[in-house]
């Protein structure tokens, strides 16, 4: 089943895979016999995402994304592999939206005269203070 990101945006399965490992913590006795972890790896480089999405996926997955350049992504926090595949997928759309929107240009702004003038004056009374707490020089 696709994985549906926003109204116009779905993420097809064959861009993704997902492979079920054991998982560790909760679970008694299933979690040695049961393989309910998720471990989906999507392939940033093959996507049909949009160059600058791709970037900006790539930054914001961080220490999650591969050499190889695919994105992995680990559920194991339910005791399900239906909840733990579901976990993993929204997971998935949540980076992606992150990704879609664009940051705002950052607009270069200046102090204002006050705020340069209380700067300079705090500085002034910083040097004063330091000057008072040197020792005396016997010329």
């Amino acid at each position: 089943m696709p994985v549906r990101v926003s109204g116009s945006l779905t993420i097809p399965d064959s861009d993704f895979s997902e492979q079920f490992v054991r998982a560790s913590g909760p679970g008694g006795q299933n979690v040695n016999k049961v393989a309910t972890a998720v471990r989906l790896r999507f392939d940033v480089s093959r996507s049909s995402l949009s160059g600058d999405v791709k970037e900006r996926l790539r930054r914001l997955a961080g220490a999650r994304l591969t050499d190889e350049d695919i994105l992995v992504i680990e559920a194991q926090e339910q005791r399900t592999q239906g909840r733990n595949r579901e976990a993993a997928r929204e997971r998935l759309a949540d980076l992606v939206r992150r990704a879609l929107r664009r940051p705002r240009p950052r607009r270069p702004t200046k102090p204002s005269a006050v705020a340069r003038e209380k700067r300079l004056e705090s500085k002034q009374k910083q040097a004063a203070l330091k000057r008072l707490r040197a020792t005396p020089r016997d010329d």
